[in-house]
């Protein structure tokens, strides 16, 4: 198989004796685990629901797969561990960060820039850290995977959905539609429930609850936000650059920059998503929303914000006010943010009372949205909640309850920023999962 994860309609018939490493789901961190698995005398499998390999792989990064993030395996570790843990859990969950760590320095980010670049596929550094390939093709990522899994003799299985997996004796038995598979360990790399029209259906929370472990409801992580505010939908589709947003009502809150975008019910865009993932879990305790604040040139304190549109509306004097202020944000914005602002849009831009432009700087520098709610976790980048991280050993990947169960990648109770944390993640835990589960043959 050499295009890039095409099925073959034939199954293969069930194995003669037990495989020796069954891994359940054929994205990033089943195929990385599938292949560190690879060595011992049995031979290693990966079932997967779809017809192809790495179908969510292809989308993330915006099609150009953001590979991971290159900061050291600490920044990493710290950046999982950001967000709040929800009320009731903090404080008895191992930390994300304290978890990831050992599979991290295990496997870091330039582990993972050097097993792309020694199978001959370069990749590029860019001014915020994030790692891509050269080619900027996700497919060049997903290709090499598969390609890399048949080199070693791993058997891709694919259009083999699991119905269930049961402990027999000292194998497990997993139940397809047509047949089973005995197998001495499983790797369950099934993702979660963000992105479902690629096979994340949260099968894997089903399969780990039944032999055993704790599921953390699974939440939208990394998913664009709904407002109160209505006039958002005007917008649909604007985008900002490096702005910055905090929770207004809490000072001590992080705040997150980046690029947004105005959607149809409310706000998109990586920065909307890195603050997501400290609002999703206090959203439901909050029904009149989360007042946040937006700064859309945080470069620029208050003073010399006030400065810079002085001297725009004496440059433009005689234009609009909506038609100066285009010069600083996007056209279709600029007549929104004056009329949030109190001022009269087709005013001169020379006409302007000093008290109007104070007014006009404060909303630049904080202009005020309530966030009610996250759009669904189908439309969230990742699944925040899964699997315990109590019940699984961080050194190994492997189940505290079920000897033999490992786990890999978003199935597991995990979720970074955006900027390749998460696919870090997949490819750290599941090559750790895959050498564990491969020395245990």
């Amino acid at each position: 198989m050499t295009d890039g994860g095409k099925s073959d309609p034939v199954q293969a018939s069930i194995p003669p004796r037990p495989i020796g490493v069954c891994v359940i789901g054929a994205g990033p961190a089943g195929l990385m685990a599938a292949i560190h698995a690879v060595g011992g005398p049995a031979p290693v499998w990966v079932l997967e629901t779809n017809a192809t390999a790495g179908r969510k792989l292809l989308l993330t990064g915006g099609g150009r797969c953001n590979l991971t993030h290159a900061g050291s395996p600490e920044e990493i570790a710290r950046a999982f561990s950001e967000s709040p843990e929800p009320k009731g859990r903090a404080g008895r969950t191992v930390k994300p960060g304290r978890f990831l760590r050992y599979s991290l320095y295990e496997f870091p980010p330039e582990s993972v820039r050097q097993f792309f670049q020694s199978r001959d596929l370069a990749s590029i550094v860019e001014t915020d850290g994030c790692v891509f390939p050269a080619g900027n093709q996700a497919a060049d990522v997903r290709n090499l995977l598969v390609r890399e899994t048949e080199k070693l003799g791993v058997r891709l299985q694919y259009q083999s959905r699991v119905h269930e997996i049961v402990r027999a004796q000292e194998d497990f038995i997993v139940h397809l539609q047509d047949r089973q598979i005995s197998a001495g360990r499983v790797i369950l790399a099934t993702g979660g429930l963000s992105w479902p029209q690629t096979g994340s259906t949260g099968d894997g929370y089903r399969f780990a609850e039944r032999l055993g472990h704790t599921i953390l409801p699974p939440r939208p992580a990394l998913v664009p936000l709904v407002t109160r505010e209505t006039w958002v939908a005007e917008l649909a589709g604007v985008a900002l650059a490096d702005v910055t947003i905090r929770v207004a009502s809490d000072k001590h809150s992080p705040a997150v920059t980046g690029n947004m975008l105005f959607t149809p019910r409310g706000l998109g865009g990586p920065a909307v998503l890195n603050l997501s993932r400290f609002l999703t879990d206090a959203l439901p305790s909050e029904p009149h929303g989360i007042p946040v604040a937006i700064d859309l040139f945080p470069k620029m304190d208050e003073s010399r914000m006030d400065r810079r549109l002085q001297q725009l509306l004496q440059t433009h004097a005689k234009r609009t006010l909506a038609n100066a202020v285009s010069e600083l944000v996007p056209r279709q914005f600029a007549q929104t943010l004056c009329r949030l602002a109190g001022c009269d849009c087709d005013l001169h831009a020379g006409q302007l009372t000093a008290e109007r432009r104070r007014h006009l700087v404060a909303t630049v520098k904080r202009l005020p949205l309530h966030v009610i709610a996250a759009e669904p976790i189908a439309k969230a980048t990742v699944t925040r909640g899964g699997v315990s991280r109590d019940e699984i050993e961080p050194r190994t990947m492997e189940s505290k309850i079920r000897p033999g169960l490992f786990f890999a990648g978003e199935v597991i109770d995990l979720d970074g920023p955006c900027g390749g944390y998460n696919l870090q993640m997949c490819w750290s835990t599941g090559a750790l999962a895959g050498r564990s589960a491969g020395r245990a043959n």
